[in-house]
């Protein structure tokens, strides 16, 4: 074996270029907190695992699974029927709700389930006012739903986390090729045969992506299931941290929940494999529309409100209603400062994952080499991870990190220097850009599948490279896809709470750690203008985001 042609050999297999080496390399920055977890799940974590065997596991694995079976069938039914409605349907006030449909996705979701708390419990003004009507004088008079269940805590986030798979399904609608609905009409399929037949399958990418999105987002929430007592793998997970002390046996629990949504994709993939969805057509201009009339306008004027008006409008109201009755007790000195720093934080996560996605989506698209494949998904599992035990992760490389800088030039140039990245603003990026890349990878990845690989041969033919085929001809056609997947960002950072409380600096305070902290105090009233605010963030964002989307299909503006 000739040993010094083995690394050219190697080389020429994998062409270790540019985009094949950094994708390497960028995975496994990014992926560093994850093997880092899952290395510390490994330790000995005494008798802990016999405890919960008998007791609480079975429990936690099924409520899991059936929140998260409910929260995913929920949102996509009502992300992909509202998607459908408000692309290619004509009803009074399309324009207006297309937009509004974004609006609950920057409303944190446990708030959300604080306010629903104070208006749904017995003492709240739902049931107070249903015991005055009908005379009713104790609950054992009258059944009503109790909101602290794994039925109200499915109700609240299905309300919350439903724009995920609207935002993608709108995206897959508006940039569907005409000549197939075109031809759909012409053999006389109604407008629910041709969403049916023909649009929903072409969307399925995107669909898949969302779902999984929203999937991931349910299994990692603990303010929700830890206001309603809802006993999943995430509880459990804080439970066997905080309250036994046992940060090895968290870690393992977090694996096992990393392990549902790896279970999740890789079922998912197996079951498109050879399978992609191309538009080849270069016919693209105005999307055909139906009229809706009579009971049919009715029943989508009524799809599209509902959602908005029981995760946006309802809960803010409330809330604008503590905000404005409470503004002394809830405004304070760094209010301001805290509503920067929140921004601040927002756009930086939000323009490095969307750089990042880009580069590993594009990179992979490059070879489909499968350790290209493996390196990309490994990096963007870090959504599934509980922000918590990802924190962990974070620290444990920097720390080492900051140990080794601190010895080094301490013994060669006898200088202290400190904390550099543990307890910065570095260690806040990293955990953010570590926990929502999934967000800008999988967008960026479902809009590359819609561009035909005969794109990519036309542009090397006119001896375009791989860097400038991506800024000529991919940019420009995914730029729906990187503003949906940079306002995700900017919205989940925003809303960001258990990874913020552990690597923020000391005495840094965000929007969302202030309002955790009031509401968990049971201070709901004086949380009021922290949520509206980190409301009045994403507003902006989300219309831009709509109005930007209808205009990114090509030949829009002939």
């Amino acid at each position: 074996m000739n040993i010094e042609a083995f690394p050219r050999r190697l080389a020429k297999r994998f062409q270790l270029d540019f985009w094949t080496s950094g994708t390497l390399l960028l995975a496994f920055f990014i992926a560093a907190p994850l093997l880092a977890v899952s290395i510390f799940s490994l330790q000995p974590s005494g008798d802990i695992w016999h405890h919960l065997l008998t007791t609480v596991l079975s429990r936690y694995v099924m409520t899991t699974m059936g929140l998260m079976v409910g929260v995913g069938i929920g949102t996509l039914l009502i992300g992909t029927a509202t998607a459908w409605l408000v692309t290619l349907c004509r009803f009074p006030g399309r324009r207006i709700v297309e937009w509004a449909l974004l609006l609950p996705m920057a409303m944190p979701t446990y708030v959300v389930a604080y306010v629903y708390t104070d208006v749904f419990e017995f003492a709240g003004p739902v049931q107070t006012l249903s015991r005055n009507i009908f005379g009713w004088e104790s609950s054992r008079d009258y059944w009503f739903p109790e909101i602290r269940s794994l039925g109200g805590a499915i109700f609240v986030m299905t309300l919350t986390l439903y724009p995920y798979v609207y935002l993608l399904a709108r995206v897959a609608f508006v940039q569907q090729s005409v000549c197939i609905l075109e031809v759909s009409r012409t053999l006389g399929k109604t407008a629910w045969q041709s969403f049916i037949s023909i649009a929903l399958p072409s969307a399925r990418p995107s669909l898949v992506i969302g779902v999984s999105l929203v999937l991931m987002e349910a299994l990692n929430d603990f303010g929700t299931v830890d206001f309603f007592a809802v006993e999943t793998l995430t509880a459990g997970i804080f439970d066997v941290w905080l309250n036994m002390n046992n940060l090895s046996g968290a870690a393992q629990l977090a694996v096992i929940a990393l392990c549902f949504v790896l279970l999740l994709l890789w079922a998912e993939r197996k079951s498109r494999t050879n399978q992609r969805y191309f538009n080849t057509s270069t016919k693209y201009q105005a999307l055909p529309s139906y009229q809706l009339r009579g009971i049919k306008m009715l029943g989508a004027v009524l799809t599209c409100l509902l959602p908005i008006g029981f995760g946006f409008i309802l809960p803010s109201s409330i809330l604008g209603y503590y905000a404005w009755n409470y503004y002394e007790e809830s405004i304070s000195h760094d209010f301001y400062s805290i509503l920067s720093n929140s921004l601040v934080l927002s756009s930086l996560s939000a323009t490095l994952s969307v750089l990042a996605g880009i580069f590993l989506a594009y990179g992979v698209r490059l070879q489909e080499n499968p350790l290209l494949k493996s390196a990309a998904r490994l990096a963007s599992v870090g959504y599934a991870v509980p922000g918590a035990v990802l924190a962990v992760g974070v620290l444990i490389p920097m720390g080492k990190i900051d140990v080794f800088i601190q010895g080094f030039l301490n013994n060669i140039f006898g200088i202290s220097t400190g904390l550099l990245f543990s307890g910065t603003i570095a260690a806040v990026t990293y955990g953010y850009l570590t926990r929502f890349l999934a967000l800008s990878y999988g967008t960026m990845e479902a809009s590359l599948m819609r561009v035909t690989p005969n794109m990519d041969g036309a542009a090397r033919t006119l001896g375009l490279g791989p860097g400038k085929t991506l800024k000529r001809i991919h940019l420009p056609m995914l730029r729906g896809g990187i503003l949906a997947a940079a306002i995700l960002v900017f919205v989940d950072t925003m809303k960001e709470l258990p990874m913020t409380i552990i690597l923020r600096p000391f005495n840094f305070e965000t929007l969302a750690t202030q309002v955790h902290q009031l509401a968990t105090d049971e201070l709901l009233e004086e949380s009021a203008l922290g949520s509206l605010s980190i409301v009045a963030a994403g507003l902006l964002p989300v219309i831009y985001l709509s109005r930007t989307i209808r205009g990114t299909r090509p030949g829009a503006g002939k």
